[in-house]
């Protein structure tokens, strides 16, 4: 029976629980499981909180010397795998139920690769700092299966994918792109041009790790740093509506006033991210200034 190998890159967070509640559901896959850690540069007291779960049946643990970031972890994961198929996950995730391992088992064969999606806790965090982060993941990240299945290759979101140890190795994900966002973008354009099947699942992690929204916008900008190195080597689909304003600005002329406007009120469109009741538009304006100015550099 195909075996299973469940990867998680982890930095600066404790993951016992996490750990725990795979081992528990690892019968229900059909196969051999084995959930494969890496810590990526984590200070010394997360590395002290997790190098007990090495010891645990089922669980390898390991520590690179310094951060390597997003992609090269994941690869690294990859490569070191002792299974078929790979279960991508981030530490920050949660199991939904006990049934998490046995929906994806009961799938294997629909395709190569399975996207399970993402969900948040269904009403705004307590912590004002924390909302933009919910805001966004709630609005832009959770979204029905058909409508993730209308798409497939538009929203393959890491953090919650299971796909084989050949097309994971086949296409790597890219290491050039630096800091946060994106990597999963170039992936689902790889396997879109190589027509590779994708089959959308509701099968969501809770995604437990809400960042700070100063965290967050720093976050964002790099994301948007890394799109406009992907747009510029042709390496994505420009098919983003964030890109699509962009280019209609640059073909009309429009991008040097665009972004004296959009620089003018960045201060303004921060504060209000910051506060207690942000609105994703704001957070669009600045994405839409961060790109214009990535694009013209």
């Amino acid at each position: 029976m195909p075996g299973l190998s469940v990867l998680i890159p982890v930095y600066n967070r404790p993951v016992a629980e996490l750990t725990n509640a795979l081992l528990a559901q690892a019968p229900q896959w059909p196969g051999p499981v084995e959930i494969y850690l890496l810590d990526d540069g984590s200070e010394g007291n997360c590395r002290c909180q997790n190098r007990p779960l090495g010891a645990l049946p089922g669980v390898r643990y390991q520590e690179l010397p310094r951060n390597v970031g997003r992609a090269a972890v994941r690869n690294l994961l990859a490569a070191g795998a002792q299974h078929a198929w790979l279960l991508l996950l981030d530490n920050t995730g949660q199991l939904p139920d006990g049934q998490f391992l046995a929906r994806y088992a009961a799938a294997l064969g629909a395709a190569p690769v399975l996207a399970g999606g993402v969900c948040y806790a269904p009403g705004p965090p307590a912590d004002p700092a924390l909302r933009l982060r919910w805001l966004y993941g709630q609005q832009r990240e959770v979204r029905p299966v058909a409508a993730r299945q209308a798409a497939p290759y538009g929203q393959l979101l890491i953090n919650n994918l299971l796909i084989s140890k050949e097309l994971l190795l086949r296409f790597p994900l890219d290491e050039s792109l630096r800091g946060y966002g994106h990597e999963d973008t170039q992936l689902g354009w790889q396997l879109a041009a190589a027509a590779v099947p994708v089959q959308h699942l509701d099968n969501p992690v809770h995604h437990a790790g809400l960042e700070t929204a100063a965290a967050f916008l720093e976050k964002s900008e790099q994301a948007v740093r890394n799109l406009a190195q992907l747009l510029r080597e042709h390496r994505v689909e420009s098919g983003a509506q964030l890109v699509q304003v962009a280019q209609r600005l640059r073909r009309a002329g429009l991008a040097p006033a665009a972004r004296v406007a959009l620089s003018a009120a960045a201060p303004a469109l921060r504060r209000h991210l910051l506060g207690p009741r942000p609105t994703l538009a704001a957070l669009d304006a600045l994405k839409l200034l961060w790109l214009l100015r990535a694009l013209a550099a």
